[in-house]
């Protein structure tokens, strides 16, 4: 998996133009003084003041690091990993990099960057990189975020919040349409920025110098330019690279069940929502049809090689399915119905993230899926965008289907006549499809057999006992990770933590190294030297990793760090038909480059729980939360990486950190 989620958003701002630090998300639902009783049908959310896009042009752009800087970076990185020799070896190499091909690639680079203004030099590259990524979606890509369940149980019926949530969902199409959504915007000082007054004053400055207006009350402005392949896209396979397709006129929903497809319009032909009575009547016709699951469904093939699936996409073409692929590809969305209940937080990870194969279009730039006892996630695509979106909307639905649903529970559907107005999916197969549908069934069950998911819940202490002793939690949980594995394997290996560039025109990701001199100092203090340490040198070593992490935070944010540099560098010798430089290439390279441990964070209200798939088969996968007085992380691995002890050994390692921050000694 090339990028996971990108989750983190903390800012402040600095005396540059466009500066800002991006720490862990904590992205808040506001609490709105609405009722059930009071709820009553709207084609919006909510009529933002300020227009969706009003920011956009006057974005500041994603910086390209100075080189030396990048490799500074990169070697600071690389030191905690590499025994002298291999270190040298790699120091030359960054050396002879940066003085020669290195340095005509940046200019290169640069001078690139200086004609597309409109862009950000690794918004096309990244994209590339994954349209031209052969591997399956499912493990390799798509992650899942999870719902809460609603407050009030009788709104879980499957039923009635999948009515809920498809018209919450049109509903904010509808107001990011008309650019009513209220603009994402992160507000260091919300007193003086998330007023009724300054947004009256912001709309009336031109969006050419809106950022200006924002950056003067301490409000950072986030790039929305994703929002628009939200809805009624899919990603096509073809051979070598796939394309993202979008078509906003198509008014239908796609829905899946027992791995049938079916379609109907939630949006008439005047642009408004269908009433949501009619709604509910067409998902309960779905909910009720008794057609047996196809022996060959084609959900399945979306899980394949992206070059196989391509050819027998092909094949279905010619079969006479065009038609019927094309109201997949442009479906304002798919909506999972499955008919299983979910036995515990493990069961609903690897439904949400994989499921069986035959229920699913991983291709969707997103899925909502819905089980039998409402447990609700969206699984996305991820070429088209970043994990920060996603959650904007996941907040947004849930706020609107528990705060003002539109039917309820007793609520009649409406009288109409379903068996019309939805149309199953009927493809024509011949032989060869229907092989290619039997081995990709064998590949999926394969895979997903291996995936095994694990949690960690530490209840003795979370984020305001970490802050009281001025310590950063996200370095803290971050390090309890590194104490785990060396506590299990007794090494130190390469981790990966992303950060959100969203604070700049078209920013994508940045990948955090966490993994220093001063976090293998200290892991080894904690776990290989028991009672060398007093507790005072051991707080002393936490707050220099806290200090440190810190600064890696605030450089990658401000697109200082030196991953995504590095690979437009790399992608550029590429597309000139250049053989890579060793730098990239060298053996001593490849304990950096195996991100054996895979991180992203978020925290917000609306979330049960999210995941991912590790990227090596001896790694780990760890989605966190840092909540108030509590740590939680969903963890996936294979039986390589052996689980279960190393949920053990991070609890372990937890324990350990927060016994020391209370100024006890280790036992």
């Amino acid at each position: 998996m090339a990028s996971l989620l990108s989750m983190q958003c903390v800012a402040s701002l600095r005396k540059s133009r466009g500066l800002v630090h991006l720490g862990t998300a904590v992205l808040g639902v506001k609490k709105r003084n609405y009722s059930r009783k009071e709820a009553c049908p709207s084609e919006y959310l909510h009529q933002s003041v300020v227009p969706s896009m009003h920011y956009q042009k006057s974005l500041p752009r994603l910086p390209i690091p100075k080189l030396e800087d990048t490799m500074r970076r990169y070697l600071a990185a690389q030191r905690p990993l590499l025994d002298d020799d291999q270190f040298r070896t790699i120091e030359k190499l960054a050396q002879d990099f940066q003085s020669g091909v290195g340095k005509k690639l940046h200019e290169e680079l640069v001078a690139q960057d200086k004609i597309n203004k409109h862009t950000s030099y690794i918004s096309g590259p990244w994209r590339d990189m994954y349209l031209s990524a052969r591997e399956s979606l499912v493990l390799n890509f798509n992650p899942f975020i999870s719902f809460k369940l609603d407050p009030n149980t009788k709104y879980n019926d499957q039923l009635i919040r999948a009515t809920n949530m498809v018209c919450s969902a049109v509903r904010f199409m509808k107001t990011l349409r008309a650019g009513l959504l209220e603009p994402e915007v992160f507000h260091l000082n919300p007193a003086k920025s998330d007023t009724d007054r300054f947004k009256k004053l912001i709309r009336w400055v031109p969006s050419s110098l809106s950022w200006y207006g924002a950056y003067m009350v301490n409000a950072i402005p986030q790039d929305m330019s994703q929002y628009l392949h939200f809805f009624n896209s899919t990603r096509i396979p073809k051979c070598g690279r796939d394309k993202l397709f979008t078509n906003e006129k198509g008014r239908h929903l796609l829905i899946m069940r027992k791995g049938n497809m079916y379609v109907f319009d939630i949006v008439d032909r005047d642009g408004n929502l269908v009433k949501p009575a009619e709604i509910q009547s067409h998902l309960q016709y779905i909910l009720s049809d008794p057609t047996p699951a196809p022996t060959f469904p084609l959900g399945v093939l979306t899980s394949e090689n992206r070059d196989v699936w391509a050819g027998l996409r092909e094949r279905l073409i010619a079969a006479g399915n065009a038609e019927k692929l094309n109201l997949i590809d442009s479906a304002i969305f798919c909506l999972c119905l499955d008919d299983e209940t979910m036995r515990d937080h493990i069961d609903i990870s690897h439904n949400m993230l994989h499921g069986d194969g035959f229920n699913r279009w991983y291709d969707k730039s997103f899925s909502i899926i819905l089980t039998k006892d409402g447990q609700a996630a969206i699984n996305f695509e991820h070429s088209w965008g970043d994990g920060l979106a996603v959650l904007r909307f996941q907040n947004e639905i849930f706020k609107d289907t528990t705060e003002k649903p539109l039917v309820h529970p007793g609520s009649v559907a409406a009288a109409v006549d379903s068996a019309s107005a939805v149309h199953r999916l009927d493809f024509r197969m011949n032989s060869e499809l229907e092989n290619g549908i039997i081995k990709a069934k064998e590949k999926f069950d394969s895979a997903v057999s291996t995936l095994t998911f694990g949690l960690v819940e530490f209840k003795k202490g979370g984020k305001n006992q970490i802050k009281k002793s001025k310590l950063s939690p996200d370095a803290i949980t971050q390090l309890a990770f590194q104490m785990g594995f060396l506590r299990q394997h007794g090494q130190t290996v390469s981790t990966y933590e992303l950060c959100s560039t969203a604070a700049f025109k078209h920013g994508r990701t940045e990948a955090i190294r966490p993994v220093t001199l001063h976090t293998k100092q200290c892991s080894h203090a904690f776990v290989c030297q028991p009672g060398q340490h007093s507790v005072e040198q051991l707080q002393a070593m936490l707050q220099e990793c806290s200090k440190y992490h810190g600064q890696l935070i605030k450089e990658a944010a401000m697109g200082q760090g030196f991953g995504r540099h590095l690979f437009a560098l790399r992608y550029l010798a590429i597309s000139k038909g250049q053989a890579l430089p060793g730098l990239y290439t060298s053996p001593a390279n490849i304990p950096l480059q195996k991100n054996t441990i895979t991180t992203s964070s978020l925290v917000s209200p609306t979330l049960g729980l999210m995941g991912f798939a590790p990227v090596v088969p001896d790694g780990f996968g760890i989605a966190y939360s840092v909540h108030n007085d509590w740590i939680s992380c969903c963890v996936s691995s294979t039986p390589a990486g052996k689980i279960h002890e190393f949920i053990q050994c991070v609890h372990k390692s937890l324990e350990d950190i927060f016994t020391v921050l209370e100024g006890k000694t280790l036992r």
